[in-house]
Protein backbone atom coordinates (compact mmCIF):
# COMPACT_ATOMS: atom_id res chain seq x y z
CA UNK A 1 0.00 0.00 0.00
CA UNK A 2 1.76 3.70 -0.59
CA UNK A 3 1.39 5.40 2.39
CA UNK A 4 2.67 8.68 0.17
CA UNK A 5 -0.47 10.91 0.89
CA UNK A 6 -1.73 13.16 2.72
CA UNK A 7 -5.09 14.05 3.98
CA UNK A 8 -6.57 17.53 2.44
CA UNK A 9 -10.20 18.94 3.85
CA UNK A 10 -10.81 14.71 4.65
CA UNK A 11 -10.15 13.64 1.45
CA UNK A 12 -6.73 11.61 1.08
CA UNK A 13 -4.44 12.97 -1.82
CA UNK A 14 -1.48 11.66 -3.50
CA UNK A 15 1.82 13.27 -3.31
CA UNK A 16 3.77 13.11 -6.83
CA UNK A 17 6.43 15.10 -6.59
CA UNK A 18 4.84 18.80 -5.65
CA UNK A 19 6.71 21.43 -3.99
CA UNK A 20 4.53 22.34 -1.54
CA UNK A 21 1.21 22.05 -0.05
CA UNK A 22 -0.64 24.59 -2.47
CA UNK A 23 0.29 22.83 -5.50
CA UNK A 24 -0.95 19.63 -4.16
CA UNK A 25 -4.41 21.54 -3.03
CA UNK A 26 -4.74 22.59 -6.26
CA UNK A 27 -4.25 19.09 -7.95
CA UNK A 28 -7.36 18.20 -5.39
CA UNK A 29 -9.54 20.65 -7.18
CA UNK A 30 -9.25 23.16 -4.58
CA UNK A 31 -8.74 26.88 -5.33
CA UNK A 32 -6.88 28.38 -2.99
CA UNK A 33 -6.08 31.70 -3.24
CA UNK A 34 -3.24 33.82 -3.55
CA UNK A 35 -1.84 37.26 -4.97
CA UNK A 36 2.08 36.11 -4.61
CA UNK A 37 2.21 32.84 -5.80
CA UNK A 38 3.77 32.07 -9.52
CA UNK A 39 5.51 28.22 -10.17
CA UNK A 40 8.27 30.60 -12.07
CA UNK A 41 8.92 32.86 -9.81
CA UNK A 42 10.37 32.11 -6.06
CA UNK A 43 8.40 31.42 -2.68
CA UNK A 44 7.81 35.00 -1.25
CA UNK A 45 4.75 34.24 1.05
CA UNK A 46 3.66 38.35 1.54
CA UNK A 47 0.05 38.25 1.01
CA UNK A 48 -0.54 35.07 3.62
CA UNK A 49 -4.04 34.13 1.72
CA UNK A 50 -3.16 30.84 1.27
CA UNK A 51 -2.64 29.68 4.65
CA UNK A 52 -3.87 26.06 5.81
CA UNK A 53 -5.51 24.67 9.50
CA UNK A 54 -3.31 21.67 10.26
CA UNK A 55 -4.95 18.77 12.51
CA UNK A 56 -3.32 20.62 15.64
CA UNK A 57 -4.64 24.56 14.92
CA UNK A 58 -1.37 25.18 13.95
CA UNK A 59 -1.65 28.13 10.54
CA UNK A 60 1.33 27.37 7.42
CA UNK A 61 1.62 28.99 4.61
CA UNK A 62 0.27 26.45 1.63
CA UNK A 63 2.64 28.01 -0.69
CA UNK A 64 6.33 27.88 1.62
CA UNK A 65 5.47 24.48 3.30
CA UNK A 66 6.77 21.27 1.73
CA UNK A 67 3.85 18.22 1.80
CA UNK A 68 4.13 15.86 3.84
CA UNK A 69 3.25 12.20 4.00
CA UNK A 70 0.54 11.13 6.60
CA UNK A 71 -0.29 15.61 7.28
CA UNK A 72 -3.47 16.43 7.58
CA UNK A 73 -4.57 19.97 6.97
CA UNK A 74 -7.90 22.03 6.09
CA UNK A 75 -8.39 25.01 3.98
CA UNK A 76 -11.72 25.93 4.52
CA UNK A 77 -12.56 26.41 7.99
CA UNK A 78 -14.04 29.37 9.70
CA UNK A 79 -11.17 30.40 11.29
CA UNK A 80 -9.67 30.77 7.75
CA UNK A 81 -12.65 32.58 6.10
CA UNK A 82 -12.14 35.39 9.12
CA UNK A 83 -8.57 35.54 8.61
CA UNK A 84 -8.94 35.36 4.70
CA UNK A 85 -11.32 38.19 4.77
CA UNK A 86 -9.27 40.40 7.35
CA UNK A 87 -6.74 40.51 5.26
CA UNK A 88 -8.74 41.86 2.11
CA UNK A 89 -10.20 44.59 4.38
CA UNK A 90 -6.61 45.62 5.03
CA UNK A 91 -5.69 45.33 1.69
CA UNK A 92 -8.60 47.29 0.32
CA UNK A 93 -7.87 49.89 3.26
CA UNK A 94 -4.86 50.78 1.83
CA UNK A 95 -5.90 50.53 -1.86
CA UNK A 96 -7.76 52.77 -4.62
CA UNK A 97 -11.10 51.25 -4.72
CA UNK A 98 -12.42 53.33 -7.89
CA UNK A 99 -12.94 50.09 -9.50
CA UNK A 100 -14.98 51.50 -12.06
CA UNK A 101 -12.00 53.57 -13.84
CA UNK A 102 -9.60 50.84 -13.41
CA UNK A 103 -8.04 49.20 -16.23
CA UNK A 104 -8.07 46.27 -14.62
CA UNK A 105 -11.39 46.44 -14.08
CA UNK A 106 -12.93 42.50 -14.28
CA UNK A 107 -9.92 40.83 -14.36
CA UNK A 108 -8.29 42.11 -10.85
CA UNK A 109 -7.38 39.58 -8.76
CA UNK A 110 -8.01 41.96 -5.90
CA UNK A 111 -11.41 42.34 -6.86
CA UNK A 112 -12.36 38.91 -7.73
CA UNK A 113 -11.35 37.98 -3.86
CA UNK A 114 -13.35 40.90 -2.61
CA UNK A 115 -16.54 39.73 -4.47
CA UNK A 116 -15.56 35.54 -3.44
CA UNK A 117 -15.46 36.20 0.58
CA UNK A 118 -18.69 38.65 -0.01
CA UNK A 119 -17.00 41.91 1.41
CA UNK A 120 -19.65 44.91 0.93
CA UNK A 121 -17.41 47.25 3.18
CA UNK A 122 -14.05 48.09 4.44
CA UNK A 123 -13.79 49.08 8.53
CA UNK A 124 -10.83 50.62 8.08
CA UNK A 125 -10.01 54.20 6.58
CA UNK A 126 -8.47 54.54 3.18
CA UNK A 127 -5.27 56.78 2.94
CA UNK A 128 -4.79 55.90 -1.01
CA UNK A 129 -7.93 57.24 -1.84
CA UNK A 130 -6.20 59.62 -4.98
CA UNK A 131 -4.28 58.07 -7.30
CA UNK A 132 -0.50 58.10 -7.63
CA UNK A 133 -0.03 57.55 -11.56
CA UNK A 134 3.85 57.56 -13.82
CA UNK A 135 3.05 57.90 -17.04
CA UNK A 136 6.25 58.27 -18.32
CA UNK A 137 6.51 55.06 -19.93
CA UNK A 138 6.03 54.41 -23.45
CA UNK A 139 4.84 50.68 -22.49
CA UNK A 140 3.05 50.49 -19.48
CA UNK A 141 1.60 52.70 -16.63
CA UNK A 142 2.06 52.31 -12.82
CA UNK A 143 -0.46 53.61 -10.30
CA UNK A 144 0.94 53.30 -6.62
CA UNK A 145 -2.09 53.78 -5.05
CA UNK A 146 -3.19 50.35 -6.38
CA UNK A 147 -0.14 48.33 -5.40
CA UNK A 148 -0.86 45.73 -2.74
CA UNK A 149 2.95 44.89 -2.39
CA UNK A 150 2.61 41.37 -3.77
CA UNK A 151 6.43 41.78 -4.99
CA UNK A 152 5.17 39.81 -8.27
CA UNK A 153 6.56 42.31 -10.38
CA UNK A 154 9.99 42.71 -8.65
CA UNK A 155 10.13 39.19 -8.90
CA UNK A 156 9.52 39.07 -12.68
CA UNK A 157 11.62 42.08 -13.41
CA UNK A 158 14.62 40.68 -11.37
CA UNK A 159 14.11 37.06 -11.49
CA UNK A 160 12.58 36.31 -14.58
CA UNK A 161 13.96 38.73 -16.89
CA UNK A 162 17.23 39.89 -15.36
CA UNK A 163 16.45 43.83 -15.96
CA UNK A 164 16.11 45.21 -11.99
CA UNK A 165 14.32 47.94 -13.34
CA UNK A 166 12.35 48.04 -10.14
CA UNK A 167 12.62 47.26 -6.23
CA UNK A 168 11.10 47.54 -2.89
CA UNK A 169 12.10 51.05 -1.32
CA UNK A 170 11.93 52.00 2.27
CA UNK A 171 10.39 50.32 4.76
CA UNK A 172 7.21 49.98 7.16
CA UNK A 173 4.41 51.83 5.99
CA UNK A 174 6.08 53.70 4.02
CA UNK A 175 7.09 50.26 1.50
CA UNK A 176 6.29 50.77 -2.18
CA UNK A 177 7.74 49.37 -5.15
CA UNK A 178 10.23 51.82 -7.12
CA UNK A 179 12.61 52.83 -9.38
CA UNK A 180 16.37 53.04 -8.42
CA UNK A 181 16.80 56.94 -6.60
CA UNK A 182 12.48 56.82 -6.77
CA UNK A 183 13.27 57.59 -10.57
CA UNK A 184 10.00 57.55 -12.77
CA UNK A 185 10.22 54.49 -14.70
CA UNK A 186 10.40 55.64 -18.25
CA UNK A 187 14.14 57.22 -16.87
CA UNK A 188 15.21 53.46 -15.60
CA UNK A 189 16.69 50.99 -17.71
CA UNK A 190 13.38 49.46 -18.24
CA UNK A 191 12.83 48.08 -21.56
CA UNK A 192 9.18 47.82 -21.91
CA UNK A 193 8.98 44.40 -22.26
CA UNK A 194 5.98 44.78 -19.89
CA UNK A 195 5.98 41.28 -17.79
CA UNK A 196 5.28 43.13 -15.16
CA UNK A 197 2.32 44.10 -15.82
CA UNK A 198 1.49 40.67 -16.88
CA UNK A 199 1.60 38.91 -13.23
CA UNK A 200 0.55 42.32 -11.23
CA UNK A 201 -2.88 41.18 -9.84
CA UNK A 202 -4.68 44.39 -9.59
CA UNK A 203 -4.22 47.86 -11.65
CA UNK A 204 -0.85 48.62 -10.12
CA UNK A 205 0.97 47.91 -13.24
CA UNK A 206 -1.36 47.96 -16.15
CA UNK A 207 -0.32 48.46 -20.50
CA UNK A 208 -0.62 51.62 -21.67
CA UNK A 209 -3.81 52.57 -22.99
CA UNK A 210 -3.46 53.78 -26.50
CA UNK A 211 -6.70 52.88 -27.63
CA UNK A 212 -8.53 56.23 -26.99
CA UNK A 213 -6.43 58.31 -28.64
CA UNK A 214 -6.74 55.93 -31.75
CA UNK A 215 -10.68 56.16 -31.61
CA UNK A 216 -10.39 59.55 -32.46
CA UNK A 217 -8.01 59.55 -35.85
CA UNK A 218 -9.59 56.60 -36.65
CA UNK A 219 -13.00 57.79 -38.72
CA UNK A 220 -11.15 61.54 -39.76
CA UNK A 221 -11.87 61.39 -43.67
CA UNK A 222 -8.71 62.68 -44.64
CA UNK A 223 -6.83 60.15 -43.53
CA UNK A 224 -6.54 56.22 -44.43
CA UNK A 225 -6.41 53.96 -42.16
CA UNK A 226 -4.29 50.92 -42.36
CA UNK A 227 -3.88 47.80 -40.00
CA UNK A 228 -1.28 45.06 -39.66
CA UNK A 229 -1.91 42.31 -37.24
CA UNK A 230 1.18 40.14 -35.93
CA UNK A 231 0.81 36.28 -36.20
CA UNK A 232 0.61 35.64 -32.20
CA UNK A 233 -2.54 38.29 -31.61
CA UNK A 234 -4.76 35.68 -34.12
CA UNK A 235 -4.62 32.63 -30.97
CA UNK A 236 -4.97 34.90 -28.23
CA UNK A 237 -8.22 36.47 -28.75
CA UNK A 238 -11.07 33.89 -28.87
CA UNK A 239 -10.94 32.98 -25.58
CA UNK A 240 -11.79 36.66 -24.17
CA UNK A 241 -15.20 36.51 -26.22
CA UNK A 242 -16.00 32.84 -25.16
CA UNK A 243 -15.60 31.94 -28.87
CA UNK A 244 -14.57 28.53 -29.31
CA UNK A 245 -11.84 28.78 -32.00
CA UNK A 246 -7.88 28.92 -31.97
CA UNK A 247 -6.95 30.63 -35.35
CA UNK A 248 -9.20 33.45 -35.58
CA UNK A 249 -7.44 36.20 -38.15
CA UNK A 250 -10.21 36.26 -40.54
CA UNK A 251 -13.00 37.18 -37.70
CA UNK A 252 -10.13 40.01 -36.36
CA UNK A 253 -9.82 41.15 -40.22
CA UNK A 254 -13.87 41.42 -40.11
CA UNK A 255 -14.04 43.11 -36.77
CA UNK A 256 -11.49 45.66 -37.93
CA UNK A 257 -12.86 46.79 -40.64
CA UNK A 258 -16.06 47.35 -39.07
CA UNK A 259 -14.35 49.85 -36.57
CA UNK A 260 -13.35 51.94 -39.44
CA UNK A 261 -9.80 50.40 -40.82
CA UNK A 262 -9.78 50.95 -44.62
CA UNK A 263 -7.06 48.16 -45.07
CA UNK A 264 -6.39 45.60 -43.01
CA UNK A 265 -2.68 43.26 -43.32
CA UNK A 266 -1.22 40.70 -42.13
CA UNK A 267 2.39 41.54 -40.31
CA UNK A 268 3.48 37.33 -41.48
CA UNK A 269 4.10 39.07 -44.87
CA UNK A 270 6.36 41.22 -43.52
CA UNK A 271 7.71 38.29 -41.51
CA UNK A 272 8.52 36.73 -44.65
CA UNK A 273 10.40 39.38 -46.04
CA UNK A 274 12.42 40.00 -42.60
CA UNK A 275 13.06 36.20 -43.34
CA UNK A 276 14.47 37.44 -46.73
CA UNK A 277 16.69 39.91 -45.33
CA UNK A 278 17.80 38.29 -42.05
CA UNK A 279 19.09 35.01 -44.19
CA UNK A 280 20.81 37.28 -46.79
CA UNK A 281 22.43 38.74 -43.84
CA UNK A 282 23.23 36.26 -42.08
CA UNK A 283 24.81 34.09 -45.47
CA UNK A 284 26.76 37.71 -45.33
CA UNK A 285 28.39 37.42 -42.43
CA UNK A 286 29.35 33.80 -43.03
CA UNK A 287 30.85 34.70 -46.16
CA UNK A 288 32.84 37.57 -45.37
CA UNK A 289 34.01 37.16 -41.87
CA UNK A 290 31.42 39.22 -40.26
CA UNK A 291 30.59 39.80 -37.39
CA UNK A 292 29.06 36.54 -35.22
CA UNK A 293 26.81 35.60 -33.61
CA UNK A 294 24.45 37.56 -34.87
CA UNK A 295 21.42 38.20 -33.10
CA UNK A 296 17.96 38.66 -34.78
CA UNK A 297 16.69 41.74 -33.85
CA UNK A 298 12.61 41.31 -34.08
CA UNK A 299 12.22 42.26 -30.76
CA UNK A 300 12.88 45.64 -28.95
CA UNK A 301 12.74 44.68 -25.53
CA UNK A 302 16.00 42.50 -26.66
CA UNK A 303 17.44 45.65 -28.62
CA UNK A 304 16.98 47.62 -25.65
CA UNK A 305 18.39 45.28 -23.18
CA UNK A 306 21.35 44.93 -25.51
CA UNK A 307 21.65 48.33 -25.40
CA UNK A 308 21.64 48.88 -21.76
CA UNK A 309 23.54 45.63 -20.87
CA UNK A 310 25.92 44.66 -23.80
CA UNK A 311 26.22 47.13 -25.45
CA UNK A 312 29.85 45.75 -26.93
CA UNK A 313 27.30 43.58 -28.67
CA UNK A 314 25.41 45.67 -30.56
CA UNK A 315 26.89 45.43 -33.44
CA UNK A 316 26.21 41.55 -33.85
CA UNK A 317 22.44 42.16 -33.60
CA UNK A 318 20.97 42.12 -37.10
CA UNK A 319 20.75 45.28 -38.75
CA UNK A 320 16.88 43.80 -40.08
CA UNK A 321 13.89 46.06 -38.78
CA UNK A 322 11.51 44.27 -36.68
CA UNK A 323 8.56 42.68 -39.35
CA UNK A 324 6.05 45.64 -38.03
CA UNK A 325 9.03 48.27 -38.71
CA UNK A 326 9.56 46.93 -42.72
CA UNK A 327 5.94 46.58 -43.30
CA UNK A 328 5.56 50.13 -41.90
CA UNK A 329 8.15 50.96 -44.63
CA UNK A 330 6.24 49.36 -47.07
CA UNK A 331 3.01 50.27 -46.28
CA UNK A 332 4.40 54.44 -46.47
CA UNK A 333 6.07 53.79 -49.79
CA UNK A 334 2.76 51.89 -51.61
CA UNK A 335 0.27 54.64 -50.53
CA UNK A 336 2.54 57.95 -50.09
CA UNK A 337 0.51 58.93 -53.35
CA UNK A 338 -2.74 58.01 -52.17
CA UNK A 339 -4.13 61.32 -51.58
CA UNK A 340 -4.83 60.88 -47.75
CA UNK A 341 -2.52 60.88 -44.96
CA UNK A 342 -1.76 57.03 -43.69
CA UNK A 343 -2.60 56.29 -40.21
CA UNK A 344 -0.27 53.73 -39.83
CA UNK A 345 -1.72 51.00 -36.30
CA UNK A 346 0.22 47.79 -35.38
CA UNK A 347 -1.99 45.10 -33.46
CA UNK A 348 0.78 43.60 -31.52
CA UNK A 349 1.25 40.93 -28.57
CA UNK A 350 4.02 42.88 -27.49
CA UNK A 351 4.12 46.24 -24.93
CA UNK A 352 7.67 47.13 -26.04
CA UNK A 353 6.76 47.72 -29.48
CA UNK A 354 5.15 50.88 -28.12
CA UNK A 355 8.52 53.09 -27.47
CA UNK A 356 10.11 50.82 -30.44
CA UNK A 357 7.37 52.98 -32.71
CA UNK A 358 8.65 55.74 -30.86
CA UNK A 359 12.28 55.46 -31.47
CA UNK A 360 13.88 58.22 -33.81
CA UNK A 361 15.45 55.60 -35.83
CA UNK A 362 11.70 55.16 -37.06
CA UNK A 363 10.41 58.36 -37.84
CA UNK A 364 10.76 59.92 -41.41
CA UNK A 365 12.61 63.08 -42.44
CA UNK A 366 9.47 65.23 -41.17
CA UNK A 367 10.11 63.18 -37.69
CA UNK A 368 6.58 61.49 -38.09
CA UNK A 369 6.45 57.76 -37.02
CA UNK A 370 6.18 54.80 -39.42
CA UNK A 371 3.61 53.70 -37.16
CA UNK A 372 1.33 55.95 -35.83
CA UNK A 373 -0.06 53.89 -32.95
CA UNK A 374 0.74 49.97 -31.43
CA UNK A 375 -2.56 49.17 -30.00
CA UNK A 376 -1.70 45.48 -28.01
CA UNK A 377 -4.38 42.64 -28.05
CA UNK A 378 -5.92 43.49 -24.57
CA UNK A 379 -6.56 47.07 -26.44
CA UNK A 380 -8.05 45.35 -29.60
CA UNK A 381 -10.55 43.12 -27.53
CA UNK A 382 -11.26 46.26 -25.54
CA UNK A 383 -11.85 47.94 -28.95
CA UNK A 384 -14.34 45.23 -30.28
CA UNK A 385 -16.17 45.23 -26.71
CA UNK A 386 -16.26 49.61 -27.52
CA UNK A 387 -17.73 48.96 -30.95
CA UNK A 388 -20.36 46.09 -29.81
CA UNK A 389 -19.13 43.80 -32.09
CA UNK A 390 -20.13 40.58 -31.45
CA UNK A 391 -17.33 38.53 -32.24
CA UNK A 392 -18.71 34.98 -32.37
CA UNK A 393 -21.22 36.11 -35.00
CA UNK A 394 -18.36 37.55 -37.26
CA UNK A 395 -17.95 36.01 -41.10
CA UNK A 396 -13.89 35.49 -41.40
CA UNK A 397 -12.42 37.54 -43.96
CA UNK A 398 -9.67 38.09 -45.88
CA UNK A 399 -6.78 40.20 -45.28
CA UNK A 400 -6.24 43.02 -48.21
CA UNK A 401 -4.42 42.82 -51.43
CA UNK A 402 -1.53 43.57 -52.75
CA UNK A 403 0.02 42.45 -49.30
CA UNK A 404 -2.41 39.12 -48.92
CA UNK A 405 -0.09 36.23 -49.05
CA UNK A 406 2.38 34.60 -46.94
CA UNK A 407 3.77 31.83 -45.73
CA UNK A 408 4.01 29.36 -42.71
CA UNK A 409 7.44 30.37 -41.93
CA UNK A 410 6.06 34.02 -41.55
CA UNK A 411 2.63 32.55 -39.10
CA UNK A 412 5.34 30.78 -36.65
CA UNK A 413 7.60 34.06 -35.68
CA UNK A 414 4.87 34.31 -33.00
CA UNK A 415 6.55 31.79 -30.95
CA UNK A 416 9.93 30.66 -29.30
CA UNK A 417 12.13 29.30 -32.03
CA UNK A 418 9.48 30.47 -34.96
CA UNK A 419 12.49 33.27 -36.26
CA UNK A 420 15.50 30.68 -36.34
CA UNK A 421 13.07 28.11 -38.29
CA UNK A 422 12.05 30.26 -40.60
CA UNK A 423 15.84 31.37 -41.34
CA UNK A 424 17.12 27.94 -41.00
CA UNK A 425 14.33 27.02 -43.78
CA UNK A 426 15.58 29.65 -45.77
CA UNK A 427 19.26 28.81 -45.77
CA UNK A 428 18.47 25.24 -46.12
CA UNK A 429 19.33 23.14 -49.57
CA UNK A 430 16.96 20.57 -48.71
CA UNK A 431 13.64 22.23 -49.28
CA UNK A 432 11.32 18.66 -49.21
CA UNK A 433 8.73 18.02 -46.73
CA UNK A 434 10.76 15.29 -45.13
CA UNK A 435 13.30 17.98 -44.07
CA UNK A 436 10.53 20.47 -42.90
CA UNK A 437 9.34 17.61 -40.31
CA UNK A 438 12.83 16.50 -39.23
CA UNK A 439 13.61 20.56 -38.24
CA UNK A 440 10.34 20.13 -35.95
CA UNK A 441 12.24 17.48 -34.22
CA UNK A 442 15.91 18.71 -34.28
CA UNK A 443 15.61 21.25 -31.15
CA UNK A 444 14.28 24.25 -32.89
CA UNK A 445 11.16 23.95 -31.06
CA UNK A 446 9.95 23.82 -27.54
CA UNK A 447 9.51 26.04 -24.61
CA UNK A 448 13.03 25.56 -22.54
CA UNK A 449 14.10 29.47 -22.01
CA UNK A 450 17.93 28.40 -23.89
CA UNK A 451 17.59 25.50 -26.68
CA UNK A 452 21.07 24.66 -28.29
CA UNK A 453 21.49 22.92 -31.25
CA UNK A 454 23.75 22.50 -34.86
CA UNK A 455 22.31 22.90 -38.03
CA UNK A 456 23.91 20.63 -41.17
CA UNK A 457 24.50 22.59 -44.06
CA UNK A 458 26.13 22.17 -47.50
CA UNK A 459 29.24 23.80 -46.15
CA UNK A 460 29.32 23.52 -42.44
CA UNK A 461 27.68 22.84 -39.17
CA UNK A 462 25.77 26.06 -37.95
CA UNK A 463 25.42 26.47 -34.30
CA UNK A 464 22.56 28.14 -33.62
CA UNK A 465 20.81 28.76 -29.94
CA UNK A 466 17.43 29.76 -29.40
CA UNK A 467 16.71 32.30 -26.04
CA UNK A 468 13.38 33.39 -24.40
CA UNK A 469 12.99 34.97 -21.56
CA UNK A 470 16.18 37.98 -20.62
CA UNK A 471 17.31 36.31 -17.92
CA UNK A 472 18.34 33.52 -19.55
CA UNK A 473 20.36 35.67 -22.27
CA UNK A 474 22.86 36.45 -18.98
CA UNK A 475 23.68 32.36 -19.63
CA UNK A 476 24.35 32.85 -23.72
CA UNK A 477 26.55 35.73 -22.91
CA UNK A 478 28.41 33.87 -20.21
CA UNK A 479 29.14 31.24 -22.80
CA UNK A 480 30.33 32.89 -25.62
CA UNK A 481 32.76 35.08 -23.72
CA UNK A 482 33.92 32.17 -21.97
CA UNK A 483 34.49 30.56 -25.72
CA UNK A 484 31.84 28.59 -26.97
CA UNK A 485 31.05 29.70 -30.80
CA UNK A 486 27.59 30.53 -31.89
CA UNK A 487 26.72 31.50 -35.49
CA UNK A 488 22.81 32.90 -34.74
CA UNK A 489 21.31 33.33 -31.84
CA UNK A 490 17.34 34.37 -31.43
CA UNK A 491 15.94 36.29 -28.54
CA UNK A 492 12.88 37.17 -27.46
CA UNK A 493 12.30 38.92 -24.69
CA UNK A 494 9.16 37.35 -23.44
CA UNK A 495 9.02 33.81 -21.70
CA UNK A 496 7.62 31.68 -25.04
CA UNK A 497 8.08 34.22 -27.33
CA UNK A 498 5.38 36.60 -28.38
CA UNK A 499 2.46 34.66 -27.57
CA UNK A 500 3.29 35.19 -24.20
CA UNK A 501 3.81 38.88 -24.72
CA UNK A 502 2.75 41.24 -22.06
CA UNK A 503 0.32 42.90 -24.10
CA UNK A 504 -1.56 39.21 -24.70
CA UNK A 505 -4.34 38.25 -22.52
CA UNK A 506 -3.67 36.56 -19.08
CA UNK A 507 -2.32 33.07 -19.90
CA UNK A 508 -1.09 30.31 -17.55
CA UNK A 509 1.61 28.24 -18.94
CA UNK A 510 0.02 25.38 -20.61
CA UNK A 511 -2.47 28.08 -22.52
CA UNK A 512 0.35 29.80 -23.56
CA UNK A 513 1.85 26.76 -25.21
CA UNK A 514 -1.39 25.86 -26.52
CA UNK A 515 -1.14 29.04 -28.30
CA UNK A 516 2.38 28.44 -29.69
CA UNK A 517 0.81 24.36 -31.23
CA UNK A 518 -2.21 26.96 -32.94
CA UNK A 519 0.43 28.85 -34.84
CA UNK A 520 2.70 25.83 -35.77
CA UNK A 521 -1.33 24.47 -36.49
CA UNK A 522 -1.42 27.46 -38.87
CA UNK A 523 1.78 26.85 -40.29
CA UNK A 524 0.34 22.90 -41.47
CA UNK A 525 -2.01 24.23 -43.79
CA UNK A 526 -0.25 27.31 -45.27
CA UNK A 527 0.70 25.98 -49.16
CA UNK A 528 3.81 28.14 -48.88
CA UNK A 529 6.16 27.10 -46.62
CA UNK A 530 9.45 28.78 -47.17
CA UNK A 531 10.02 32.55 -47.34
CA UNK A 532 11.52 33.12 -50.83
CA UNK A 533 7.99 31.50 -52.15
CA UNK A 534 5.87 34.18 -51.62
CA UNK A 535 4.89 35.72 -54.63
CA UNK A 536 4.75 39.10 -53.19
CA UNK A 537 8.62 38.64 -52.48
CA UNK A 538 9.81 38.95 -55.80
CA UNK A 539 6.95 41.63 -56.57
CA UNK A 540 8.17 43.94 -53.39
CA UNK A 541 12.05 43.44 -54.82
CA UNK A 542 11.40 44.17 -58.45
CA UNK A 543 9.10 47.20 -57.36
CA UNK A 544 8.59 49.58 -54.03
CA UNK A 545 11.82 48.11 -52.89
CA UNK A 546 14.35 48.41 -55.78
CA UNK A 547 16.67 50.50 -55.00
CA UNK A 548 15.25 51.33 -51.82
CA UNK A 549 15.62 47.87 -50.07
CA UNK A 550 18.46 48.97 -47.10
CA UNK A 551 16.54 52.45 -46.86
CA UNK A 552 13.21 50.99 -46.20
CA UNK A 553 14.33 47.37 -44.50
CA UNK A 554 17.45 48.06 -42.45
CA UNK A 555 18.25 50.40 -39.27
CA UNK A 556 21.21 50.95 -37.52
CA UNK A 557 21.23 50.82 -33.67
CA UNK A 558 24.93 51.76 -33.53
CA UNK A 559 25.15 55.58 -32.76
Amino acid sequence: MNNNFMIIDGIPVAIEGEKNLLELIRKAGIDLPTFCYYSELSVYGACRMCMVENKWGGMEAACSTPPRPGMEIKTNTPRLRKYRKMILELLLSNHCRDCTTCDKSGTCRLQELARRFDIHRVRFDNPKSEPEIDDSSLSVTRDASKCILCGDCVRMCNEVQNVGAIDFAFRGSKMKVACSFDKPLGQSNCVGCGQCAAVCPTGAIVVKDDAHKLWEKLNDPDKIAIAQVAPAVRVAVAKEFGYEGENVMGKITAALRRMGFNLVFDTSTAADLTVMEEANEFIERLENGGTLPMFTSCCPAWVKYAENEYPEYVPNISTCRSPMQMFASVIAEQYKDCGKEILSVAVMPCTAKKSEAAREEFMDENGKPYVDYVITTKELIKMIRQSGIVFSELEPEAVDLPFGTMTGSGVIFGVTGGVMEAVIRRVSSDKSITSLRNLAFEGVRGFDGIKKFEVPTDNRALKVAVVNGLGNVKEIMREIEAGERFDLIEVMACPDGCIGGAGQPTATTAEKEKRGENLYAADKLCTLKFSEENPIMKELYDGILKGKTHELLHVSYVK
